[in-house]
Parts: structure tokens; sequence; C-alpha cells
């Protein structure tokens, strides 16, 4: 029996290696809320008149316990330390004691205590708008405050712009869960979190007897106690469900493909990003470069032989390792791993990288030479977890984690994650909570699938104690050019075509007037044929995808097609397809491509190709990248928390390729704050993971809407977080808002009022300006959502907060909404604006009924239905039913479906059909042939393959008889209860048949 994801790139990998000492439960490194290494004080400077403020250090140490019960009144007491918690209201990985589903408790989160004047803060691009006048007193309440207004409709995505998959009745069947491996959580705490090492390896061991005993064949490939108490094991996929009703068994997971994030080459100017976020001033002034601080790359390697990475320049993997910059690491795959082959991974004692992601990653955070990141004395280690091309896997992912948090590293940058596994409780995600209880702060990308719609995020980036972040365009773009028409035309090649030539004339040929059918060249018949004389189509974006473009255009015959953005932004296109694309295919920005049509309205254009490159201001500077991820978890937390500079950023690579160059991704966001997060640490050693976290999004300034900038709306709250990064603000700010974000959940039963506490470290009262700033709404569609400018109730009790000096002050704020309608995502910020500084915390909810949400969605093509094999590796859909499947070389009955939300429990039955049409269920004493708890929402239709198969109750094996059936999917809806039927929603296929070409199957009955 084969499950088969498709398309859902969900990125996860590893293979773990590393566990605390035998013997010893105490791991190396910095005490509880310290950091390792000792600051060293660097020199100081003055920048454009500004004086650096004297500083002083903070201590905080451990904060004992803390008690949060959820509205069900279920109490989890959670060790903390320095107020790292992860946050609202637990639940248990595996168990029915769960956070009840509509409020989550709000996190009273740890107070970042500051005692400086504040430098001056650069602005955002769209920051708080500062208070007015300071009023005396402590509260002044405001004037009543309307309640949310019915959500005004602004379009859907593909409205709007963005790219939509197109369907096809042939879907891939190949898998994105790595084939028979298996996460298996067991009963105890690890150690990161109070546990015992023996104690849970003698827990595993009873596990594995247990196993055996119940005649379940299972290989142990791994095992972990440090950050998650855990096995990875080889084992059928039929012994699942069986395993997980062994005792002492919490949990099952699928062990999950992570590919190599894919980021997109374009080019910036270089530094660009610094002076985005402030981190050049805090460089300059301050004279922070994170001298002392240890910073854990978990990715394809670091090239250490690039000289601004400390090596010496010569490309030789022997060479440089350890040096004065990449100070050590660990090799846990070799240059040939790829999960997607099912070999081993073949680790070397050199964690060089050769595919180029890692150093471009470790340069963001630390270079010191042609490319300066944002922290360029931190001590960088290297942890390799890809192979130099292709997948990793969950569990490699996981050693490596383990591995720096025996290491005693400060922070963690993990540029990765499995997109749309949005449930916090997946163990990438539970072992990010273990390190930052530890005392690590845990940087993540928010991922790149923006386009894919909302809860695309994954893990490890969904855990409440990470610091997840978005990508933010960069501010110019280094490009390849042309000119055309007496301009320089700047360009993105497309990924799947040929290299574009540095030299040649082609004459330009419209598709069609800008706007028109025609101009976006989706009907290949409608395409002027080129007459030979070596000719470029212009083709605007929009309707149909790139490949389909650019195969149009290659039909024709013409040499290259030159595609145009029909909005304002840079985009670099994928054409990868069969049959494969054989002609240059590059795209312009919207500007110049008007610009090209009204030429050719008035006369002959021709299309020159040029070498080198030209710098170029970037349309969409400072707003969200157009492939970051849109959350929110599974669990309705906000998700990402903040945003940084990844668009078009430039870096180091390897020396064989190149030494520099840019990439664009969540991945260059991530360690942008990684480094910025070292500032921090360098500055005040003793700031934990949430101080860290809470002065970052406190100062952050929230963003204008990247697919309509001139409306005077913001970023979704649930794509941007607090907003852009402003470091100036994290690091000299003498306020704290404690609790740094607001998750509402579901909005069924009403608003409800959250109290902040505001601490105010400063020598004066402090007095801010209370207010409420609303993000663009999405949905209640997650594939292509929709846009609202929504409202939902905000309501602070006073507009005026005064905070004393060395004091707190508290403010209540009632959220919530009354849209009347399920599954609109809404959020904001309440701001505080002062004199000296703006503070923000973010808010999002979902509207209605969560519950009420269709989890099961036709995605177009009628799902969910039946499929046959097309004799490679797809599945045709067969809607209507009725094949005889053979149970032979791949002709099995597929069940293609597609799931809108993350699932809380996803069951397939089979039932056998009776002459009288009469349904038998296969395999009653179980009731299901597939069974899988907490699955997160498909970007493309997933494919289950039944090859007959199931396991009895008494764990013997059988097989479906010669007859007729239908399958039935049943999935419970996120946070559902599994006894209330209202919850739950299921589809059955039309009848088929089974006709073994074989008729003797074991088992068969």
């Amino acid at each position: 029996m084969t499950a088969s994801r498709v398309g859902t790139r969900r990125r996860t990998s590893a293979v773990v290696r590393a566990a605390a000492s035998a013997g010893s439960d105490a791991l190396p490194g910095r005490a509880c809320g310290g950091a390792a290494g000792a600051v060293v004080s660097a020199g100081r400077s003055t920048l454009r008149g500004y004086t650096p403020p004297p500083r002083r250090g903070r201590s905080r140490g451990c904060a004992g316990l803390v008690s949060v019960t959820d509205s069900a009144e279920r109490a989890r007491i959670t060790p903390i330390c320095d107020g790292v918690h992860s946050g609202g209201v637990h639940r248990d990985p595996g168990r029915d004691e769960a956070r009840h589903p509509l409020h989550p408790v709000p996190r009273r989160n740890a107070t970042m205590h500051v005692n400086r004047p504040a430098l001056p803060r650069p602005r955002g691009v769209l920051a708080a708008t500062a208070g007015a006048a300071l009023v005396a007193g402590l509260l002044v309440a405001p004037p009543a405050l309307a309640e949310g207004d019915s959500p005004e409709p602004l379009g859907t995505a593909t409205e709007l712009g963005v790219e939509a998959p197109t369907p096809t009745d042939t879907l891939d069947a190949a898998e994105t869960a790595v084939p028979g491996r298996w996460l298996v959580e067991v009963e105890g705490q690890p150690v990161l979190r109070g546990g015992n090492s023996s104690h849970n390896t003698r827990s595993q061991e009873q596990v594995q007897e247990r196993a055996q005993s119940a005649q379940i064949e299972l290989e142990v490939e791994e095992t972990f106690v440090s950050g998650w108490n855990g096995m990875s094991v080889a084992m059928e996929d039929g012994d699942v469900d069986r395993l997980r009703a062994v005792q002492g068994v919490t949990a099952v997971y699928p062990v999950l493909e992570v590919p190599m994030p894919d980021p997109i080459d374009a080019e910036p100017d270089d530094r660009a990003g610094n002076a985005m976020t402030g981190v050049d001033q805090i460089q300059q002034v301050d004279g922070l470069t994170g001298e002392g601080v240890t910073v854990a790359v978990i990715d394809s390697g670091i090239d250490y032989n690039n000289p601004d990475l400390g090596g010496s320049g010569v490309d030789d993997e022997q060479a440089d390792f350890p040096n004065d910059r990449v100070v050590g690491g660990y090799d846990f795959v070799g240059d040939d791993y790829d999960s997607r082959t099912g070999e081993d991974p073949v680790p070397d004692e050199f964690p060089d990288d050769c595919g180029g992601h890692g150093s471009h990653v470790a340069g963001i955070i630390g270079a010191d030479g042609e490319v300066l990141g944002a922290a360029p004395d931190v001590d960088l280690m290297s942890y390799r977890v890809f192979g130099c091309e292709g997948s990793s896997s969950t569990d490699v992912i996981l050693g490596a984690m383990e591995q720096a948090a025996t290491d005693g590293v400060d922070v963690v940058n993990m540029s990765l994650g499995a997109s749309f596994m949005t449930w916090q409780d997946y163990p990438t995600a539970q072992l990010t909570d273990s390190l930052t209880a530890r005392g690590i702060t845990v940087v993540i990308s928010a991922g790149n699938e923006g386009a894919a719609g909302t809860f695309s995020s994954g893990a490890p980036g969904v855990a409440s104690s990470a610091i997840t972040v978005a990508s933010v365009d960069s501010t110019q773009v280094r490009s390849p050019f042309a000119t055309a028409a007496g301009s320089e035309i700047g360009y993105a090649e497309a990924t799947g075509a040929p290299t574009t030539p540095t030299s040649g004339e082609l004459a330009l040929i419209s598709a069609g007037e800008p706007g028109s059918e025609a101009a976006q060249a989706c009907d290949p018949a409608a395409v002027t044929p080129a007459d030979g004389s070596g000719q470029a189509l212009l083709v605007e974006r929009g309707v149909c995808s790139f490949y389909e473009k650019a195969l149009a255009g290659q039909e024709a015959g013409y040499d290259a097609v030159i595609l145009y953005d029909n909005a304002p932004g840079t985009l670099n296109p994928t054409v990868e397809g069969d049959p494969a694309i054989t002609i240059p295919v590059v795209m312009a920005g919207q500007e110049d491509g008007l610009a090209l049509q009204e030429a050719l309205a008035d006369g002959d254009v021709t299309w020159a190709w040029q070498e080198g490159t030209i710098v170029l201001d970037n349309p969409t500077a400072g707003m969200v990248s157009d492939f970051s991820s849109y959350g929110l978890t599974a669990e309705l937390e906000l998700t990402p928390d903040i945003a940084a500079p990844g668009g078009s950023i430039w870096s180091t690579l390897p020396l064989e390729q190149g030494g520099h160059g840019t990439k664009s991704g969540t991945s260059m966001a991530a360690p942008h704050v990684a480094g910025a997060a070292a500032l921090m640490l360098q500055d005040s050693p003793d700031l934990a993971p949430l101080d860290v976290k809470t002065a970052m999004m406190n100062s952050a300034d929230p963003l204008t809407w990247s697919l309509s900038p001139d409306a005077g709306l913001l970023e979704p709250v649930h794509r941007q977080g607090a907003g852009l990064l402003d470091m100036v603000g994290a690091v000299h700010s003498m306020t704290t808002v404690e609790q740094p974000t607001i998750s509402l959940g579901e909005g069924e039963d009403g608003p409800t009022t959250v109290t902040f506490e505001v601490s105010n470290d400063s020598e004066t009262e402090q007095t801010y300006q209370v207010g409420v700033r609303h993000g663009v709404a999405t949905g209640p569609t997650t594939t292509d959502p929709e846009f609202y400018d929504a409202e939902g109730i905000a309501e602070p009790a006073a507009s005026v907060l005064t905070v004393p000096a060395h004091g707190t002050s508290q403010l209540d704020v009632t959220l919530g909404e009354d849209f009347g309608e399920d599954g609109i995502i809404y959020g904001g910020w309440i701001t505080l604006s002062g004199a000296e500084d703006d503070m923000v915390v973010p808010f999002a909810g979902l509207s209605g009924d969560y519950q009420a949400l269709p989890v099961l969605d036709e995605a177009g093509l009628g799902l969910p239905a039946l499929g046959v094999t097309d004799g490679d590796d797809g599945v045709l859909l067969d809607p209507e039913g009725g094949h005889t499947y053979t149970m032979e070389d791949g002709d099995v009955p597929y069940l293609a479906y597609f799931l809108a939300y993350p699932a809380e429990r996803l069951e397939i039955r089979a039932y056998e059909v009776r002459a009288d049409g009469a349904l038998k269920i296969v395999n009653p004493s179980v009731g299901t042939i597939e069974a899988t708890d907490h699955v997160g929402r498909s970007e493309e239709p997933e494919v289950f393959a039944w090859d007959g198969s199931f396991v009895l109750k008494n764990e013997k094996p059988r097989s479906a008889k010669n007859g007729t059936y239908v399958l039935e999917v049943a999935a419970l809806r996120p946070l559902g209860d599994p006894e209330n039927p209202e919850h739950w929603e299921t589809v059955r296929t039309p009848q088929f048949s089974i006709d073994y070409a074989n008729p003797r199957q074991p088992g068969q009955r």
C-alpha cells in the first residue's frame, strides 16, 4: 500500500546524528539565558552626527514555572528559562488532550529591559503613525470605537496578477514523503526540556521490544533524546497504525522530503539589505559586529575556502577547515546524498558546500570581504544536511539540530522547511521549541510558496518560539540586459530555458495589444508564425503558465520569447516542461514591456542582446516578495513573525560557482535576521530567545500591500508578521510590550479581551498614543485567496498609555470580528506611538467557525476522484469510475484528493459492493486501509494508491478479493472533535472493479 503526496514540496530534511553524551543529561554550551563566548568590545565610530549611546547589559535568571490554562480548564505546568515558553496552550502530540480550538490563551512573555537613550530610528517603508501631544496621567479613555465593518472585496490573487496553476487531469504520482521512513515519538520529555537521557533511551528500547512482540518489523535508523524524544525507523507503511497503538508511542509522523530551496538568480546592488533594516547603522555607530557569538548554519554546507568566509581563495575541500570564521561543523550526508533516491547518507569530515545555498546564507549572516554580512565577526558552524543537489529529509535535520544544541551555539539559522506541514507538533517544530528553551535563538525562513495561497508555510518555521522570517524585495537589482527602442532593458532569465546570448539581434514582434487575449499567447493557434528571419516574440504575463507561453512561441518558430510583467515588480519565470524549451526566454518589467509595445505600434523594434549587467531601481523595493509564504499555522497561530530583505540579495557562493552571486528567497531573509540576532547578543549576552524576538517584533515597521501598492492598505499580517525589521529600534528601544504577538484563533465565540503589559526601563516616563492598524484580510479560499479591506473589532481600553520610569503599565484591548462569514483571516497591529519610539503588536484570527470550512476541495478537477496509471509516473483521472484494475504493473486504484485546509485526521476506507448494491466495509476490525493524523493542506492534488492490501486487527495481512468496490476519503476538520459527526467531511468514489491478472495473491480470501 503506497500513499503518494503529489506536488506538496514539503520541505524537511536530515539524517540525525548527535545526541547528548552517554551518562550525562547536561549539554555543553551556555547556561540558561546566557550566551556562549566572551563579548569583546568593538571600536566605536560616529555616523551622520549620531553619538553612540551608553549601553548596559541585562541579566535575567531562570523564571521557574509558568502555569498556562486553556479555556477548557486544562492546565499544563511547563518549566521555562528567562521567560522562554512554547506559548499558548500546549498540545501534547499524539494525545487526545488538546488546546481548546477557539481562543488560545495569550502568552505572557518576558520583558526585554533596555536602559539607554534611543538612537534615532530610520523609518520603514510604511511605519506606525507617530504620536501627537503627550497626555498626563496613566490612561485616557478613548472615544467609542466602531465595531468591524463588513469586508470589502478587493479581488482574488489571480485577478491581482498572481500566477495561477493550470489544472490538469494527469497527475504526478511521485512521492514527497520518504517511502518507508517514519518518525516515532515516545513518551517522556527530551533532555532540553528537563528529561533524562537514560530514561528516554530505555523508553525507546521498550517501544522496540513491544513492537517486536506485536510482530511489527522495524529498523531503527537514528535515535533522539536531547531536543525530541523519538526514533527514525524504516518499516512497512501498512504497519503504521499498529505501531501507533503500541504502549509508549505518542505519535508517528512521516519522514518528509525537504528539497534544497531553489532561490531565483538575479543581481542586486551590494549591501542594500543592511541599509534597509538599519543593520549598517548598528555596525557603524554602535560598533557591533557579532564578535563572540556563534551561529549555526543548518544547510548545504559552507565553502570555507571563500576569502569572504575566512578561506585562502584556493578551491580545496580539505584546506581551510576549520578557519577563523568557519570554526567547526559536521557533514551529515555527503556529496551524493538525495533523499529521493532512497540511498543512505555517506557523510565525510568536511562540511563543504557544492550546492551553493548554504554559502549564500552564511555570507548574509557573516561574510567580511566583497560581501559584508549583517554580523561580519560571528563564528560560523556548518551543519551540512544537503548533498550537492536534490533533497534532504526531516530525520537528517533533526540530527543537525540536536548537534547544534550539543555544541552550545547561540543562534541557529535554518533556511529550509517542509512547506504546508503547518502543524506545530511536527518533530522539527517541537525540537525548535526545545532549542529555544535551552536559550538558543532559532531563526527560520517562512517558505517560498506565496503563489500557493494561505496555510502554505511549514515546519520547523511554524514553531511558536521560532523567529520566522518573510522576504522583502531589495532596493536595487543588478540584471543582465538588452537594448531595444533606444533603452536598456533589464531582464530575468527563465529557469528551464537556454542561457541567453551576449550578442546578436532579433526583430521584436508583438503577440498582441496589451491586455488582449492575443498578447498573452495562451492559444498557440492564434500566435502569428515567425518568418524565419530571426525574430523574438513579445508576450504579456497572465492567464496561462510561462511554459505554455514559451512553448507557443517556440512552436511558432521564434528564436526567443520576451515576456513582460502585468504588474510592477521583478519576477523570475520557470519554463520547465516536456517538450523542453530550446530558445532563450526572459522576463522584463511591466514598464519596459509597455514601452516596447508602444514603440512597436510606431514601427519596427530590434532586440539586441548585450554583455554585462546594469543596476536598476527595484519598483517593489521594501514590499513583501511575491514568493513569500502566507500563514497561519494549522492551530491558527500567527506566522511569520517578521520580514527582512530576501528578494535579490548579493552574497557569497562556492569558489567553483564564481565566489559571489545573487539569489532570492525567504532563505535569504532568515540569515539577515540571524545576523541581526547575533548583533543583539553581542550587545547583551544574557538576552533570552524570546527577548530577541520581542524586541525585533515590537520595533518593526508594517509594510504596504504588495499586490496593490497604491491602494493605501497594508500587507496581510499573516504574510509579514510585525513588519520590516528595524534594528535601531530593536537595539535601542527603552520600552517593551511583553507580548510580541496575539493569535485570536477562530471567532465563533465572539471577541476576546487581551491584557498587555508594557515595561519602561528608561529614567523618564513614556507616553504613547494607542491606535490600531488593519492589514488586508484573505479568504476563505486558500489556494486562490480572496482579498478584503476588512477591519475586525479592535477596541483599546484607552487612547493614551503612560508608563512610569522603571515601571510597567497595563492596557486592555478587545479583539475579534463580526463578519458573518467563516474562514476570513484578518488582523493588524496594535500601535503605541511615542515621542522617541513607536511599537507594534501584530494580531490575527480566523472569522467564524474553523470546523465549518470544507476541507475536501474539487480543485477544478472534480476531486476526490479515481485514477488510472498512464504507464509512466503519472495518473489519469477517471471521474466516472467503472475501470477494472488488474493489480499488476501499476494498474491499481488511485484516489486523487485535495485538502483545502489542514486536516486533523485523514482516513481512507474501502467498501465491497455486494450484488444487492449494499456496501460491506473492507477490514471491519480496523475500519480503514489508511489513516494519518495532522495532515497539511495540499498545494497540488494528492494521490493515494491502493494495492488491495490491508492488515487485520490481529495483525494478519490480507488482500481484497476480486469484485466491485468504492473508496471513501474522510477528513476531520482542523481542531475538530472526532466524536462530532459534523466535524467530519466524507466523499465516496464511483464504483470500480478488481480482477487480478495473477489470481494467487498473498492472504487473498
